[in-house]
């Protein structure tokens, strides 16, 4: 008798320091959830607690079985009842089931509480993502590429819409009765799932190393393109395209201090419309320009060096890939996702086609790495003080995203974490903490300095990273997890696109990073 009691009273105990535990860090990745962008919001924090619930639930069903078997083979008919209330954590099914959360909460209220969005929505973010700023680099890669590269405008569209859509059907699996149920929440979970059993985690760091990677080279491409313009806006300042930069970079370091993005979420909408008027005005420019273009220097050839680096700008212009299973997830209708799909890409492919080709011919050979950089000294200087007003206030968007990734990785992954947390047990950040975040700033600054190419680092970016997280993996996840259900002509299509995806990602990347190394080596010797 004295054991049983014991017994429950350590139960009793571990039940409640598990609950005050996980209570805790299910409140701190529900605050880092939402400092995530785009789609990746609330959502996530919410899925953050159901999975501290499920982990929760589990260890407590293991520690229910022991205590179980403990009681049975100890005092044999012991308070059988005396359990029944905690019954429901058994793994063996036996239990009633999981109706309610740590919090006291049903469950389902959990899942319905989640913020829903509808196909316009979820197009609106599909359509930010891949029609943003930087397609004012894909006259340049026209100048590269003639009608080669409008073709690749409208091959990289179709690819990515459908690398899109087969990402999406990685997270479903069927189930006994052949419907499809969705048992994956993430592009780290599918890359998860497709290196397990052996490597369970390696495809989850190799896909937040490559988010990493893009989402640097984001900020790195808003640094030296507010100081590429603030430069050609005022040639006749005594400032050179680095101070610009580094007054750009200035203006950007509060952005360490931030604890959210509230505050700049306010203006993603003024400026998504801001971009689409100077767009708007760019080419009715070009339109009056008409009886000059030059239909003659589109041709159909290629510079077999810089075209590389053209096709690595035009897969960059297209990623979306990384949060599309979190914008799926908060669909209200997941079914109309693929309609979606076709019509942003659609609409895309259209609009970057006429943008590039109209801007092309009216500047034919003079056309820049920046578009607007040709637009006559009055027109430039007010376009392009607006773009920097965009480039500077979406330049937090990917900041947070890659701390967001970078403090979950090595400080906030409990016994698994490299580094001590970086917050405090107020929630606070640490000084340390904070003096990372600046470092992060700052080597933006670095690398838009001796590195000041925006078409360069847009096209190294795009064949290194766009290239593996649009082409690449998903198809080869598709055709891991999937192919027993394949038709042949869907293999056929997974396995073509990772082959050219393969060739135009090499060639991509070597020829880009010729040029940086000559770039680099430039500007160190000035």
């Amino acid at each position: 008798m004295a054991t049983l009691i014991r017994s429950k009273l350590s139960n009793k105990l571990s039940n409640a320091a598990t609950a005050v535990s996980n209570k805790s860090q299910a409140k701190v990745s529900g605050m880092f959830a939402k400092m995530g962008f785009q789609a990746a919001t609330d959502e996530e924090g919410l899925g953050f607690v159901a999975c501290d619930d499920l982990d929760y639930d589990h260890r407590q069903g293991m520690q229910m079985d022991i205590l179980t078997s403990d009681e049975m083979g100890g005092e044999g008919s012991g308070d059988g009842g005396a359990l029944e209330g905690d019954s429901h954590y058994q793994r063996d099914g036996t239990g009633p089931p999981r109706s309610a959360s740590k919090d006291g909460g049903p469950t389902n209220e959990l899942t319905e509480a989640r913020p829903k969005i509808t196909a316009w929505e979820a197009g609106w973010n599909v359509t930010n993502a891949i029609q943003g700023m930087f397609v004012l680099g894909l006259p340049y890669a026209i100048l590269h590429g003639g009608y080669l590269g409008l073709f690749l405008i409208i091959f990289a569209a179709v690819v990515c819409c459908y690398t899109g859509k087969i990402l999406i059907a990685c997270l479903y699996e069927e189930d006994e009765d052949g419907q499809l149920v969705r048992v994956r929440d993430s592009y780290v979970d599918i890359a998860n799932a497709c290196c397990a059993p052996r490597f369970p985690s390696l495809g989850g760091h190799i896909v937040n190393v490559a988010q990493i990677i893009e989402l640097v080279m984001t900020c790195i491409l808003y640094v030296v393109v507010s100081g590429n313009l603030m430069y050609n806006s005022f040639p006749d300042m005594p400032i050179s395209q680095k101070s610009w930069a580094i007054i750009a970079t200035a203006a950007l370091l509060p952005c360490a201090f931030l604890k959210n993005l509230k505050a700049v979420s306010k203006f993603s909408l003024l400026c998504t419309m801001a971009h689409f008027v100077i767009n708007v005005l760019v080419i009715a420019y070009c339109l009056s320009r008409a009886r000059d273009w030059a239909w003659d220097k589109v041709k159909f050839y290629i510079d077999v060096k810089k075209f590389p680096i053209s096709i690595g700008i035009i897969v960059f212009s297209y990623t979306s890939q990384i949060f599309l299973p979190s914008l799926e997830g908060n669909m209200y209708k997941p079914s109309e996702f693929h309609c979606m799909m076709n019509w942003t890409h659609i609409a895309a492919c259209i609009l970057k086609g006429l943008f590039a080709l109209v801007a092309y011919l009216t500047w034919a050979d003079e056309t820049k790495e920046v578009i607007t950089d040709n637009l006559p000294p009055t027109i430039r200087a007010v376009v392009n003080i607006f773009l920097v007003a965009k480039a500077l206030l979406s330049y937090p968007l990917p900041f947070f995203a890659a701390v967001e990734v970078l403090e979950k990785s090595f400080f906030n992954d409990g016994a698994r974490a490299y580094f001590p947390d970086c917050y405090g047990g107020d929630g606070r950040l640490k000084s340390w903490g904070l003096s990372l975040r600046c470092i992060l700033v700052v080597f933006t600054l670095l690398m838009a300095i001796y590195v000041p190419h925006f078409a360069l680092l847009m096209g190294l970016t795009g064949s290194l990273t766009g290239a593996g997280l649009c082409f690449l993996l998903p198809s080869l996840f598709h055709l891991k997890l999937l192919w027993r259900k394949l038709l042949w002509h869907q293999v056929f299509f997974d396995v073509a696109i990772f082959v050219i995806g393969g060739i135009c990602s090499v060639s991509g990347f070597i020829h880009s990073v010729e040029g940086l190394v000559e770039a680099f080596k430039y500007n160190i010797e000035e």
